[in-house]
């Protein structure tokens, strides 16, 4: 069984960072897309940034590029969200998943293990 656990979330304003984390349990972590998603209240889950299995390649929303960035460490079983710039509409709960395909997906179709989340609030 795959699990995944997030951290890093938490209370920040306008114009701050945050780091999220995600550990995942297996040994084949490094044969999947990584992917992170949010979902503010009231909204549906969207897709924020995705990673390829080597790290090579990275794909991000349009609400977040040249904000956020996706990272991995296959060696430790981790992928990051450095978060730079937040905004209130940043506000969400953030999910780590991993994907069912060999290549980046932005629908979260496209995953199929999920962490729990972890609250981010940006506060004006």
């Amino acid at each position: 069984q795959v699990q995944l656990v997030e951290s890093g979330g938490g209370l920040v304003q306008a114009g701050g960072s945050l780091r999220l984390s995600c550990a995942a349990s297996g040994r084949t972590f490094s044969s999947y897309v990584m992917g992170w998603f949010r979902q503010a209240p009231g909204k549906e889950r969207e897709f924020v940034a995705a990673i390829s299995r080597s790290g090579s390649s990275t794909y991000y929303a349009d609400s977040v590029k040249g904000r956020f960035t996706i990272s991995r460490d296959n060696a430790k079983n981790m992928v990051y969200l450095q978060m730079n710039s937040l905004k209130p509409e940043d506000t969400a709960v953030y999910y780590c998943a991993r994907s069912t395909t060999l290549v980046i997906r932005t629908s979260s179709d496209g995953y199929n293990y999920w962490g729990q989340g972890t609250q981010v609030t940006v506060s004006s």
